[in-house]
């Protein structure tokens, strides 16, 4: 969550609220030691959650369905409309159905060198614990994912771990996941737990004694401005997906939500945190300004190569094995095809440079 403060000044300083103690045993002694709200005094609260993808969804389902009182806002026609279903190829979680020696602290392990040391190692370490029930959550909730022929879910290989930890369906991975998140928050919404205000767009964020107490929206409709106050905000609104021009991110994902969290005195961090992907197709032509992504689980069985000669004109097909460069089985061997995206997209990158490309 993002925490809000009045604007920062000199002095200001960052509180990332991470508790104290042994990194394993942080949450856990975090969650031991909180405080407990008594389910009939719920009622009594209410949280407003701006954005519902995956995390808004879910987050407005769950707390609903714990007895809160939820407004959810999005600026789409439907939840079903986030960005959240452009995800292919499945969600990691540590749970070890392959018995290839996968454990909570090597998804983290992972995590960690996936975002080039730069993420914030207390919370990967909670996404890799909770990675193992957010799956049996998704299950059922509804989400079909593949299984094996005894019924049991399937698992497959991505980039960036050696182990087989990714659950998938198909190459819709992010819009099953969706779907069943989306299920969840209309039932809440049909039962009362939920009100959804939608083609909504958040101005500002209401900030008092340093504390988001609520939000300004207006009705992208009307143009009516509205203001909404509640014990606690969430901003589930996306990433920082325009500021490239070529991206495979729709055009809504303009970042406007967390800019205006950050005009009212939240830390903005990570811009950088842009994913890259090593098997989006380039651009048609100059008048394309986004570019079309094939499911990165390509990589896990396939195997990606150009040719050793720069001046290489035959068909892919024509081109006998051994003069074929499978570079990354070359580079990074014990990671071959699976290496992390931004190791393969840099190694493709000065493979390019020196001529060895596809096509004249």
């Amino acid at each position: 969550m993002t925490m809000l403060q009045d604007r920062p000044t000199t002095g200001s300083r960052l509180n990332s609220k991470v508790p104290a103690g042994v990194l394993a045993d942080k949450w856990d002694n975090f969650k031991a030691n909180a405080k407990l709200v008594n389910p009939n005094n719920k009622r009594k609260f209410k949280v407003i959650v701006v954005g519902t993808g995956l995390a808004g969804a879910s987050a407005a389902a769950t707390l609903a369905e714990l007895g809160y009182q939820v407004d959810a806002f999005t600026f789409h026609d439907s939840p079903r409309r986030a960005h959240s279903i452009a995800a292919q190829g499945g969600i990691n979680a540590a749970k070890n159905y392959q018995g290839d020696g996968d454990s909570v602290h090597r998804l983290f392990t992972d995590t960690i060198k996936g975002g080039d040391f730069r993420s914030r190692e207390a919370n990967v370490y909670r996404l890799a614990q909770v990675s193992v029930n957010i799956i049996d959550q998704m299950v059922a909730q509804g989400v079909p994912f593949a299984r094996e022929y005894g019924g049991l879910l399937d698992n497959r290989s991505f980039g960036g771990a050696q182990v087989s930890r990714t659950f998938y369906a198909r190459g819709q991975t992010g819009q099953q996941l969706l779907l069943g998140a989306y299920q969840q928050l209309a039932r809440q919404i049909g039962l009362g737990g939920v009100r959804l205000f939608n083609r909504t767009e958040l101005v500002d964020v209401v900030v008092i004694d340093g504390r988001a107490a609520g939000i300004v929206v207006r009705d992208l409709l009307t143009g009516e401005v509205t203001s909404h106050a509640a014990h606690a905000v969430v901003l589930a609104t996306g990433g920082y997906g325009n500021v490239y021009f070529l991206s495979t991110n729709a055009m809504n994902c303009n970042v406007t939500a967390a800019w205006r969290a950050h005009r009212r005195g939240a830390f903005f961090a990570n811009p950088c945190y842009t994913q890259i992907h090593p098997t989006c197709i380039p651009q048609a032509d100059e008048t394309q300004s986004k570019l079309t992504l094939m499911s990165e689980s390509l990589r896990n069985d396939g195997r990606v190569w150009v040719p050793k000669n720069p001046d290489e004109t035959r068909a892919a097909h024509q081109i006998p094995e051994e003069e074929r460069d499978y570079y990354l089985e070359r580079l990074y061997p014990s990671y071959g095809n699976l290496a992390p995206r931004d190791i393969s997209s840099r190694a493709a990158k000065r493979l390019v440079d020196k001529g060895q490309g596809v096509g004249p």
